[in-house]
């Protein structure tokens, strides 16, 4: 069912089962606390009973006919009890006028209002967050103006196809997402990714619809549409959280379950006693549906669903996904956070540093230049860059060698690009080149090795640059109680000198794609692990990890493989999904303390004979509320 549409529903129903309580309550409460009549005795509960009937079983038919399913199901719900206590109540209205009890018909409307009132707080409060992200897209431009042949026309958003040239002037939206093919400008995407900096955009920088441009005008290809935009992707990812379960929610599942019928059967001893030492059958009815409602447990199954409703509306707005709801739960187990380093610890767009060749320079990077473009690592685009070659040779043969390198003929020539694992696997000799690589790698530095027919020509070095807030990041994590590693393929001196300055504790280096997942079990032996990763190499390494955090700005293949995607791809996000996630974690077992410690208290006052049906009514409305209440200050937390 639709979000909205629940909510209208459930609107609607509170509107019109409290048009008829309200006469039931004016009519109840005059002659039961005032002593005035406004009907005639005769006529009052017929009244009560005309009134109350399209309450109960019109109004309140979706909830009668939940908990009735549950009694042939052997599967009981939080309906269950509402239903059999409001049927109940009216029907010894029926009963009354055998004068075989008395009248409890209007308690039985007021007890199903009340529930549906409670309902519609629940499904609007767990309709909020995900109704906050939906709003984004209302705010997307409406309009695009396009090139068309040689005019520019404004159409409208449903009429753009991919493929368009969209014109976006300073201070406009970006109708959708898409890539730069001409111009520059800074794009605000803060409602995507939390920053609330611009990012700059220049020809071929991928731009998000919605977001907004800021000082200079953009021509945008169109590259995605409607449902396949980077937002409406969000919303869906949003949606999906909410729909799960965590462990925890299963277990309350079960304890409600069995709580129901053990209710039902407390709610009977309490009736059957009643009678058999008081023999006051108006009392002994009294008690059991007291003993119904106030046992209700609308909060119990409130605690986490409405909790992780909110905390995942609150992540999607700080640029953090919460793909799967389990994360939250198990986020507060985990006892080391592994990084992956390119892309995710570093900026992941190195850039070349140092030549140290025997063979013309030009050479050297016409060779690898020629072979490295036909790979995609950002080692290669950085290589590529740098040799600016208008020509490249013909290369046959060419293959990647995953964490290695890259191999191919040019002519009858065998080239050989790679780290020093690769160079030692081909037997190739380094002798001359061993002091130039312990100095690019001390300086943190990676190098690649040129080697043609087994004889090596020169290196290239390659720096990528730590992210700004990486220290600070991993400073805090390590602050906190967190053990922090880093498990890369690159060689160890590299990345023990990135370690050092990022404050990464312990360094896995030289590891293949493959092995990443070895070294994820290793380290799960010392306690749950966290993996935070971008690349392909890294999906399966997230998946064996207990929570996985995947980088937004990373490939497909590795956000999907995350429990959590940080949009922005900044490391701030992994500290901020920490503390979301135990904030929202820490809800849910207060939400369930104050569930169980609500009927605790509750049920034995009402077999006790001390709580009216109306009162415990009252009161399993305001346990609900209490709980929703409570999950809604986790948008506080900052």
């Amino acid at each position: 069912m639709d979000e909205d549409f629940e909510i209208i529903n459930w609107r609607n129903k509170l509107i019109g089962a409290w048009i008829f309580t309200i006469p039931i309550a004016i009519i109840m409460f005059s002659e039961r606390l005032f002593r005035m009549s406004i009907f005639p005795e005769e006529f009052m509960t017929p009244a009560i009973l005309i009134l109350g009937f399209p309450v109960i079983f019109i109004f309140g038919w979706q909830t009668i006919r939940g908990g009735a399913r549950g009694f042939y199901t052997f599967y009981f719900n939080m309906d269950s009890l509402i239903a059999l206590g409001t049927v109940i109540a009216y029907i010894s209205g029926i009963l009354s006028f055998y004068n075989f009890v008395d009248d409890y018909s209007g308690i039985g409307s007021m007890i199903m209002s009340i529930f549906i009132t409670g309902k519609y707080i629940e499904t609007k409060a767990r309709g909020k967050a995900t109704q906050e992200i939906r709003k984004l897209l209302e705010f997307g431009a409406k309009k695009a103006l396009i090139i068309k042949g040689k005019d520019e026309i404004e159409i409208e958003i449903k009429d753009l196809k991919i493929g368009d040239i969209m014109i976006v002037k300073p201070g406009e939206k970006i109708p959708t997402d898409g890539i730069v093919i001409k111009g520059g400008s800074a794009v605000d995407e803060s409602m995507i990714t939390g920053e609330s900096l611009a990012i700059e955009k220049t020809v071929k920088s991928p731009v998000i619809g919605a977001t907004i441009n800021q000082d200079g005008i953009l021509y945008v290809k169109a590259t995605k549409i409607g449902n396949d935009t980077f937002l409406s992707h969000i919303i869906q990812l949003v949606e999906e959280t909410q729909s799960t379960k965590v462990p925890i929610q299963r277990l309350a599942d079960k304890i409600t379950n069995i709580f129901v019928p053990a209710i039902l059967i407390i709610s009977l001893l309490s009736f059957f006693g009643w009678w058999f030492f008081t023999k006051d059958i108006n009392k002994s009815i009294e008690i059991f549906i007291a003993v119904l409602v106030i046992a209700c447990p609308c909060s119990l199954g409130l605690a986490v669903p409405i909790a992780l409703t909110v905390g995942s509306g609150m992540g999607a707005k700080r640029g953090i996904l919460i793909r799967k709801g389990e994360a939250i739960q198990t986020m507060k187990e985990i006892k080391i956070i592994a990084f992956d380093k390119t892309g995710t610890i570093t900026k992941g767009k190195p850039e070349v540093t140092d030549i140290y060749s025997k063979v013309k320079q030009d050479y050297l990077l016409e060779i690898a230049g020629s072979l490295e473009k036909l790979s995609e690592h950002q080692i290669a685009k950085a290589i590529i860059k740098r040799a600016g070659l208008k020509k490249y040779k013909e290369v046959k043969n060419f293959k990647i060698l995953r964490g290695r390198g890259v191999e191919g003929n040019i002519g009858k020539k065998k080239i050989v690009i790679g780290n020093t694992f690769l160079i030692k696997e081909k037997q190739i000799s380094l002798r001359g080149f061993e002091e130039k690589i312990n100095l690019f790698e001390s300086e943190g530095k990676t190098t690649m090795i040129i080697a043609e027919n087994g004889k090596t020509l020169g290196i290239i070095a390659v720096a990528d640059v730590i992210k700004d807030e990486a220290k600070k990041v991993i400073n805090y994590l390590n602050w906190i109680g967190y053990k922090t590693a880093m498990i890369t393929g690159d060689n160890e001196r590299t990345a023990k000198v990135i370690a050092k300055h990022s404050g990464i504790e312990e360094v896995v280096a030289n590891v293949l794609p493959e092995d990443k997942v070895k070294k994820i079990k290793e380290l799960q032996n010392r306690g749950m692990v966290a993996f935070v990763g971008d690349g392909i190499n890294d999906a399966p390494a997230l998946k064996q990890a207990n929570v996985s955090i995947a980088m937004g700005t990373g490939t497909d293949i590795a956000i999907e493989a995350g429990d959590i995607v940080l949009v922005s791809g900044s490391l701030v996000g992994v500290a901020q999904a920490i503390i979301l996630s135990k904030a929202t974690f820490r809800k849910i077992k207060q939400n369930l303390f104050w569930a169980f410690a609500y009927n605790v208290i509750a049920i034995p006052l009402a077999v006790a004979g001390l709580l009216h049906p109306i009162i415990a009514e009252i009161a399993m409305a305001l346990s609900s509320i209490t709980v929703v209440t409570n999950a809604n200050l986790l948008r506080k937390v900052k």
